[in-house]
């Protein structure tokens, strides 16, 4: 009796002992973790404070719950007489988190089968920022990924590229800033990373021929999800860190974004009681503001679609109301200031919607 319930118990002997080695060898390993943690204390209870935003954004945030504005078309006989802003949206290159989420350019079967090992990937990165420290993440306010920063220098490319014709010189010096061109213009981005490195790496020549301009940064831009991707990460009166990857890749656009960024209108996240349609009348708003004839706007993919369903007349079937910008793509339009009775409605002129690259 006793050998056989001695060979009885041997399983559960051996799961002991196994699992007691296991916690040996591991101890360290959480000890080590412990002690990075500790020793990065400020940066832990950051990490931290990202985390609890990240579930509060994803269950109280109503970014995507606002009233539609009413029927453009109904103004689209004032606009001869009204003010007139063009605007170029240029959405950011690929950022972690598609890479980590979105098939993008791949076949949806590679997407399939590197879902797993791509997660793991990004698990490992936003572990190892954690232990080390760093301001930075993977997921939260996600930055341009190496691939992401590829489609934009192929931008900054084109930019730079002999125009074929007259047309496309008159759009190439205005997003260029060159001095003969007749309409002023200013650089605007979200408070997102990837859409401000997308400007500052798409637009790099027009900066190092302009050493005194700035890109504003605007919240209104900031994109329309409750994903921790489009929470920002950089504090109120902070200029934007470059993220690890830029570091490797763009040593030289840390300067940048000390030196060349206005920070002033950047309050720090969107609040829970903003939504998508106050930040894109916010824009409107400001749009006019600025004495610049043109805005050109680096920013994010459900902002600009929404824009264009929230501005284009309702009868208008253009395929900016349904479909995103690429990555790297660019579009410029008319934004018309219509005066309706005592206050302003804004209108998205369809004929005058060019894609200048990428398209939709």
């Amino acid at each position: 009796m006793a050998i056989t319930g001695l060979i009885m118990a041997m399983p559960a002997i051996f799961a002991f002992y196994c699992a007691w080695v296991v916690a040996m060898l591991l101890r360290p390993f959480f000890v080590f973790v412990l002690a990075c943690l500790l020793w990065n204390a400020p940066f832990t209870l950051l990490k931290l404070r990202m985390v609890a935003d990240t579930f509060l954004y994803m269950f109280l945030c109503k970014d995507k719950k606002y009233k539609k504005p009413s029927d453009r078309g109904a103004f689209l006989s004032s606009l001869p007489s009204s003010s007139k802003k063009t605007i170029v949206f240029v959405r950011h290159g690929e950022s972690c988190w598609n890479d980590t989420f979105n098939a993008g350019e791949r076949k949806k079967l590679d997407f399939i089968k590197g879902f797993i090992p791509g997660l793991i990937k990004s698990l490992y990165y936003e572990a190892y920022l954690a232990l080390a420290g760093k301001v930075d993440s993977w997921f939260y306010d996600s930055p341009l990924s190496y691939y992401g920063i590829s489609q934009i220098d192929a931008l900054a490319r084109y930019l730079s590229k002999s125009a074929a014709s007259s047309a496309e010189q008159e759009v190439f010096d205005l997003l260029n800033g060159a001095p003969s061109c007749p309409k002023t213009s200013v650089l605007v981005s979200s408070n997102l990373r990837r859409a401000l490195s997308t400007v500052c790496i798409g637009f790099r020549s027009r900066l190092a021929s302009n050493p005194s301009e700035k890109i504003v940064v605007h919240p209104s831009l900031q994109e329309i999800s409750r994903n921790p991707d489009t929470l920002s990460i950089t504090p109120p009166g902070h200029q934007v860190n470059a993220s690890w990857i830029e570091k490797d890749a763009l040593p030289q656009i840390q300067p940048i974004l000390t030196d060349r960024v206005d920070m002033n209108h950047h309050v720090g996240n969107k609040a829970l009681s903003s939504n998508g349609g106050l930040r894109m009348s916010s824009f409107c708003t400001f749009a006019f503001s600025r004495p610049e004839d043109c805005l050109i706007c680096g920013g994010h993919s459900l902002w600009f679609r929404s824009f264009f369903q929230a501005y284009l007349p309702e009868g208008s079937t253009h395929t900016g109301k349904k479909k995103k910008i690429v990555n790297g793509g660019t579009v410029m339009f008319d934004l018309y200031k219509v005066q309706n009775g005592g206050g302003w409605e804004y209108v998205v002129d369809e004929k005058s919607i060019k894609v200048v690259y990428g398209g939709f």
